[in-house]
């Protein structure tokens, strides 16, 4: 753990609930590098980094519950909407973390410490109760803010929206504690790329395409989402991606269905921003990551699925910008294929309107403020 003599040392800390924190942990800690060549990251998953053998099958049973019950994952989360860690829960990341993240942090001496997952802010806050004097900073992935993220020893929070930050100040957080920066995203995801290259390393046509992702798990929609998109499949160009989820691209491959040349099916691949950069459309789960890379491509976005409770208000606040809207009926999809088909020059056209538009915002960066706060 020995860091590079004299450099300024940031630890960023995520946890394994889905890839989306961890995305953004890992987009940070280039983004700071890439800004200053006097900083030195370490980007961790706690839970995996100090329990590997048990994490695992915690994140799996997490994964269960979200797809077997969401009706009751969205209950919890609304009840506890307003609240903190209940105190049996607090306890259990003690007893698990406490002593050794302290150890993490006398070993590694960072100069700040950031978090994306609430677990860790709530483990690191902790221990700033106790003494630790480490400025904490802590990023909201998503564009609501649960109980679980708030804590008074956070020095600075970084969120999506001034919605978000509106919510923090009516919970007691101080103005000045909070900046508004947008969920941070590599940074290849707000650079062009030479289209014609990523169509020729991934045998894509110049046509409409769609990108069609299951989010970090590669959790893709019902059988009726990703059949109703393939009957579209001598128009438009399909690009479904599955993440780490082999069984259901093995079932997917076997169908003859899928088996044209306008389909491609990919599992997990680190190329996502190369696929928007050709893609005119993305059908996707509305987790917080996702929609900010989109954001970022500036691709229209149709959501499927929506996790109860954050996903559903990533998901209203990107309708109500209008970035994107939420697959109702099978005439949603049918209305921007068909709208992709018939007017494919303009809507690419739009895309790059759009993308110079959006470069040319100015904006707070999580990276500026992490190293506003390192002084």
């Amino acid at each position: 753990m020995n860091a590079v003599q004299g450099k300024k040392r940031v630890l960023i800390l995520s946890e394994g609930f889905g890839a989306g924190h961890t995305q953004a942990a890992y987009a940070l800690a280039v983004s700071l590098e890439k800004r200053c060549t006097n900083i030195e990251t370490r980007v961790l998953e706690l839970g995996t980094f100090l329990h590997p053998t048990i994490a695992p099958w915690i994140f799996q049973a997490y994964k269960k519950t979200l797809t077997a019950s969401p009706k009751l994952y969205g209950r919890l989360y609304r009840s506890q909407y307003k609240k903190s860690l209940n105190r049996l829960t607090q306890l259990a990341l003690h007893r698990i973390f406490y002593a050794q993240t302290a150890e993490i942090i006398r070993n590694w001496a960072p100069q700040a410490i950031v978090c994306t997952h609430p677990f860790p802010s709530v483990v690191v806050s902790r221990l700033k109760r106790a003494g630790l004097a480490i400025p904490l900073c802590t990023v909201i992935t998503d564009y609501d803010v649960h109980g679980t993220w708030v804590s008074r020893e956070v020095n600075k929070y970084m969120v999506s929206t001034e919605d978000v930050k509106n919510k923090l100040l009516g919970r007691g957080i101080a103005a000045a504690q909070v900046e508004i920066t947008g969920i941070p995203v590599h940074p290849s995801f707000r650079e062009a790329h030479d289209k014609a290259k990523i169509r020729q390393q991934f045998q894509l046509a110049a046509m409409p395409t769609v990108l069609v992702m299951g989010g970090g798990w590669g959790l893709i929609g019902g059988d009726s989402l990703s059949e109703h998109l393939v009957t579209w499949r001598d128009r438009v160009q399909f690009i479904f991606c599955l993440g780490n989820n082999a069984k259901t691209l093995a079932k997917l491959a076997a169908d003859d269905r899928y088996q044209h040349p306008n389909i491609r099916l990919l599992g997990f691949t680190p190329d996502i921003d190369k696929l928007m950069e050709v893609s005119d459309l993305l059908v996707t789960k509305p987790g917080g990551m996702t929609c900010s890379e989109g954001l970022a491509k500036s691709i229209p976005m149709l959501f499927y699925d929506p996790i109860p409770g954050q996903e559903e208000e990533n998901v209203l606040y990107f309708t109500e910008q209008g970035f994107g809207e939420p697959i109702r009926s099978a005439d949603t999809i049918a209305n921007w294929l068909t709208m992709l088909v018939s007017r494919y020059t303009d809507v690419q056209a739009r895309r790059v309107w759009n993308y110079r538009q959006r470069m040319n915002m100015p904006s707070a960066d999580c990276s500026e403020v992490i190293l506003q706060v390192l002084g």
